[in-house]
């Protein structure tokens, strides 16, 4: 059966028919005449060679509910095609749009096409894949009908389009392939489900960074200590349990650490191939920089340009809230936790538009600036003063420990570092009381940047008493001493984390929910946790070159705190009572690892490898002036042989010049201004196209108006004809009324053509 709007299209259409023609084609007989549509017109000669049957036929059942209607027409001479076309009797014919005139210039048009175009241009049709699959299919036809000379000049062309499919199918398996091993990917989706993406941002975070620690593990492992495990010693100093706290004792002879390495060259038998341990362990440390260098870069740019390029930011994702429903979820689970992430993410767009057009008065503004000064110098002297302390702690901590002969002595210095690392951001966290934010994203921000101010200072502090107090001392192996501190420092540092995890939200949930139930339940600290990774990230980078199986220890701790944030998570904290978008919180994490976190880190390690000089009785530098100087003899040695000149050419115009990295600078401050201006296009962009969408809508309200002020004239002016068509229609049933229907919709277009002239 046909719908009754496709059924007055078709009474429509009829009544224009020549030679009298009244009768209505059933959709039986439409669907049958479909062949005839793409074939020559036929004349109809008279009235008297048609053959019209009208039956209208009602069944009544028992309950005189059902009705069905039913009418046929036989045509003895067949109408002209633009009456029997599907397209213009309002049947659905997408299946045969490729034989309409419509769908013969697509195709046309495709076939002069490059691949990579036409894929977009096919993918742009608003058809079923099924439709899109038949029209690519006819056009691989006739582009094999082409001519032999013609596909031999576009050989190349062809291979290059091969190559691209290739590389293009290559990724998107690569991609699925990866998504489907990714980790905690249901136990995300419940995170941001139930607390937004702002506590989400904080785990993806830490799953980010632990992809970080598996890369350097797994490069340190195959290239520094699996050849240094194959000519290793046996340790004779004795396990007593203590080493996992201090790092010292066993694990002072073994591969964890600087000094354990061989200088010697690593060679099995006398034909066997020869490994230079200075040359792998430099390279290989250099080369896990520089490839967290590079991610970083990728990721800051990819985040940036989807958080603050695409015009869905500024749109507020509407689009995305209402057409992302995806039809394959059909468990119940998984349909509550898709629900419960859209409903969060609308939540926080609508709360995030009510917080902007918040405004204050002049006193309002001034007390909010009061306490906002005021909170500013009380975090600064704050940090300052907790510097001078950890910089004369550390001063003297050599002297403590001669005279403290107890192994548990060196863990005094974590501990106190720890113990500031856990208590002053708390002590931040309650300026929130005074201050007040109205955006939860500015609180947020504005601790981050506390925060970072306290830890990186510390570690500043730290790396100066390791560079300038302790490797110019008397130590014997002062790059293991090192690693060991690091080691102790992350450590700490974890215990810590996890006793605030069990111990200190444990019983800020016991105390809220039974004691002081005015409390409740805490808001999960983003700006704290998020500086926590930071700052154990930070040091692992340090301590690489000194302890290299650091990200081994950081995986660990990384993987645990997950499931352990994860629990506390669900068990202490309530979801964030202003629901806030953040969506740009995860480039802030990346730059802020990035600056000043890792370009710290940089700065660090070129002062030790270009300036200090390496311990004398251990690690693979030992003998040397410098640890640099290991790849100055390299390159020349490689001076002697001509046919590693372009390795002597890379290190002396590109690695060693500085004129290359300044050129190199440059080129990211232009692409990083180009970023901006785009930003900035992009911004105008989406204002103007808001205010043309008001505007049309403004000019559809103007037309719906008239055309309603033009119904009412009609209807005032004749209504005796509109009496007189109720009255045919309630007499007739229902054919007639789809008639008229057809013909008061025919009226109305009528009328809304002449008065879009008009307009």
């Amino acid at each position: 059966m046909l719908s009754d709007d496709r059924v007055n299209e078709i009474i429509i259409e009829i009544e224009n028919v020549p030679s009298g023609i009244q009768s209505h084609p059933s959709s039986t007989q439409i669907v049958q005449d479909k062949p005839l549509a793409n074939s020559a017109s036929c004349v109809v000669s008279s009235a008297s060679d048609i053959h019209v049957t009208d039956s209208l036929i009602f069944n009544h059942r028992n309950d005189k509910k059902y009705s069905q209607l039913e009418f046929s027409t036989s045509l003895n001479e067949c109408i002209p095609q633009t009456f029997r076309s599907p397209e213009y009797l309002g049947v659905d014919t997408a299946y045969t749009f490729h034989e309409t005139i419509q769908g013969q210039k697509l195709i046309e048009s495709l076939i002069p096409m490059t691949s990579r175009d036409r894929v977009k241009t096919i993918r742009n049709q608003p058809r079923t894949m099924e439709e899109k699959r038949k029209l690519r299919n006819i056009i691989d036809k006739e582009k094999s009908k082409q001519s032999h000379h013609t596909l031999r000049l576009n050989c190349c062309a062809h291979c290059l389009s091969s190559i691209s499919l290739g590389c293009r199918r290559s990724k998107n398996s690569l991609s699925e392939l990866l998504s489907s091993i990714s980790l905690w990917q249901k136990t995300l989706k419940v995170i941001g489900g139930k607390f937004g993406t702002s506590v989400l941002c904080y785990f993806n975070f830490l799953r980010w960074l632990l992809k970080f620690n598996i890369f350097s593990f797994i490069l340190n492992l195959s290239f520094i200590t699996v050849p240094q495990l194959t000519v290793a010693e046996r340790n004779t100093l004795p396990f007593t349990g203590l080493e996992f706290l201090t790092g010292a004792g066993y694990f002072k002879k073994t591969v964890m650490y600087y000094g354990f390495y061989t200088n010697s060259t690593i060679r099995h038998g006398s034909s066997g191939a020869s490994y230079n341990m200075q040359l792998a362990y430099i390279f290989t440390i250099g080369a896990c920089l520089i490839v967290c260098f590079f991610s970083l870069l990728y990721s800051m740019a990819k985040y940036f340009r989807n958080n603050f390029i695409n015009p869905h930011l500024y749109s507020r994702g509407i689009a995305k809230l209402i057409f992302c429903w995806d039809f394959t979820v059909t468990h119940d689970k998984a349909v509550k936790l898709k629900q419960k992430n859209l409903s969060r993410e609308i939540r926080e767009n609508l709360s995030e538009i009510l917080q902007e057009n918040v405004k204050f008065t002049f006193r309002q503004q001034l007390a909010r600036f009061s306490a906002h000064v005021a909170a500013w110098l009380v975090s600064t002297g704050v940090a300052v003063a907790c510097c001078v302390a950890v910089y004369y702690l550390a001063e003297h901590n050599s002297k403590f420990l001669h005279t403290h002969k107890d192994p548990g002595a060196v863990l005094l210095l974590p501990f106190v570092v720890s113990c500031i690392n856990l208590a002053v951001p708390r002590f931040y966290s309650m300026f929130g009381l005074v201050e007040r934010y109205e955006m939860p994203r500015h609180e947020v921000y504005t601790l981050l940047i506390r925060n970072i101010f306290l830890k990186i200072s510390i570690i500043g502090i730290l790396c100066y008493y390791w560079l300038n107090i302790v490797a110019l001392s008397d130590e014997e192996c002062w790059e293991t001493f090192i690693g060991q501190e690091i080691y102790r420092l992350l450590l700490m540092d974890f215990v810590f984390s996890l006793a605030d995890s069990f111990l200190g939200e444990f019983l800020r949930r016991i105390i809220g929910t039974r004691f002081i139930k005015s409390l409740g339940l805490q808001e999960f600290d983003i700006a704290r946790n998020v500086l926590e990774l930071i700052y154990a990230q930070t040091l692992v980078w340090i301590g690489i070159f000194f302890c290299p199986l650091l990200p081994l220890i950081q995986m660990i701790a990384l993987f645990i705190m997950f499931y352990v944030k994860n629990i506390s998570l669900m068990m202490n904290f309530q979801p964030p009572s202003k629901a806030w978008r953040a969506s740009q919180m995860m480039t802030l994490f990346i730059f802020l690892l990035f600056f000043p976190s890792f370009t710290g880190v940089l700065c660090t390690l070129a002062i030790t490898i270009w300036r200090l000089k390496p311990s004398g009785t251990c690690g693979p530098f030992r003998g040397l002036p410098s640890f640099i100087q290991s790849i100055y003899l390299w390159i020349d040695t490689l001076r002697e042989r001509s046919g590693y000149m372009w390795v002597v050419w890379i290190y002396q115009n590109l690695i060693g010049s500085v004129h290359f990295f300044f050129i190199l600078t440059l080129i990211v401050l232009i692409i990083t201004y180009l970023y901006w201006q785009i930003t900035e296009g992009r911004k105008v962009m989406i204002r103007l196209l808001h205010e043309q969408i008001i505007n049309e809508g403004k000019d559809k309200m103007f037309l719906i108006e008239k055309l309603t002020k033009l119904q009412e004239m009609e209807k005032r002016a004749n209504p005796s004809a509109l009496i007189l068509e109720r009255r045919e229609t309630e007499q007739h049933g229902p054919l007639h009324l789809m008639e008229g229907s057809a013909t008061s919709d025919l009226r109305l277009r009528r009328s809304v053509q002449e008065d879009y002239l008009k307009a």
